[in-house]
């Protein structure tokens, strides 16, 4: 949501429920800002519309907001009276409190940081019971949210707004536009990933976000595609990496490196020699493209279509450096 929206909206909340009768429009032109300078800048119709979308969003949000026809002699007035908007009392167990501080250290890189530790505090005043960081000595969980994508994505699947970028698949030379329809975000193995209707493609597809070259832009309009009720990214992501599969890919490993490509092993490393290791990985489709990122540190052994996968990705990429350099 757009800061100027945001805190339109705040005002407009704060205006009802600060209010022991009902206002009329004309009142509640004058008491926030914008709708005053959309007013004066004489345009009665951009106020009307402006009004009733805010109205609506704050009934979406969760505001009761009470509309009496004849408050005011024949005059429509609104009111969100407190009594039916208060809150419950906040009460978490242990696991709830632990999951929202989890998701609240999403925020810790990115602009919504402070935010994110204000409501901890205010939480932990409460008396929601948030363990202590670093409690005896134990591994504080993080979550990164680095890329630059991350948060307008975030943006534009809260809000229901298709979304274009520019996209690089793995191994390939240059990067391609791409109009999405956002759906959610995971983070799965220190990557974050988008789920999504690829309207380009017509069907849908995962896209890791540290492939996102350039600016996300929202645009207007709808989704054109059906939106699941549940998105489980995470699963679409292994399936694509090879998790599950039936058949197997031979591959050997740099001693010390693609740590990562070690935990998926079936059984454990076979040594080949001094500086390398052998390893039995799932192998599924977009396996190539995970291969091709650990470059000189992987050599696939087969099958044959896998291995002249990784190759035709490592010529690409060594293709783009030479025409860079």
């Amino acid at each position: 949501m757009a800061i100027a929206k945001a805190e339109r909206l705040m005002n407009l909340a704060l205006c009802l429920m600060n209010t022991r009768r009902p206002l009329s429009k004309k009142e509640l032109r004058e008491s926030v800002e914008a709708y005053r300078e959309a007013w004066q800048q004489g345009s009665e119709d951009a106020f009307n519309r402006m009004f009733e979308r805010d109205k609506d969003d704050l009934r979406e949000l969760g505001l009761i907001i009470d509309v009496d026809e004849n408050a005011l002699d024949g005059e429509v007035g609104y009111l969100a009276r407190r009594d039916r908007n208060r809150l419950p009392e906040i009460a978490l167990d242990a696991e709830e409190a632990a999951a929202l501080a989890l998701a609240a250290r999403v925020w810790q890189q990115a602009k919504m940081s402070g935010a994110a530790s204000g409501a901890l505090q205010k939480l932990r005043a409460a008396g929601v019971p948030f363990a202590e960081e670093r409690e005896h000595g134990a591994l504080e969980p993080r979550i990164p949210g680095r890329e630059a994508a991350f948060e307008p994505l975030l943006v534009a699947a809260r809000d229901r707004r298709p979304v274009t970028f520019e996209y690089r698949k793995a191994g390939a030379a240059t990067a391609e536009p791409r109009s999405v329809e956002p759906w959610a975000l995971e983070c799965w193995r220190g990557h974050w990933y988008l789920a999504g209707w690829d309207r380009d493609r017509g069907s849908a597809r995962v896209f890791r976000l540290s492939r996102i070259t350039g600016k996300v832009r929202s645009r207007a309009g709808a989704f054109t595609g059906d939106v699941p009720e549940h998105v489980d990214v995470r699963a679409v992501v292994a399936r694509f990496a090879g998790e599950g599969a039936t058949a197997t890919a031979v591959v050997r490993i740099r001693r010390g490196a693609a740590y990562p490509l070690r935990q998926r092993a079936l059984d454990d490393a076979r040594p080949v020699d001094a500086d390398w290791d052998e390893l039995d990985i799932p192998y599924g489709n977009g396996l190539g493209a995970d291969l091709a990122e650990y470059g000189p540190d992987v050599i696939v052994i087969g099958p044959e279509d896998l291995r002249a996968d990784v190759i035709d990705r490592l010529r690409a990429v060594a293709g783009l450096a030479e025409v860079q350099s």
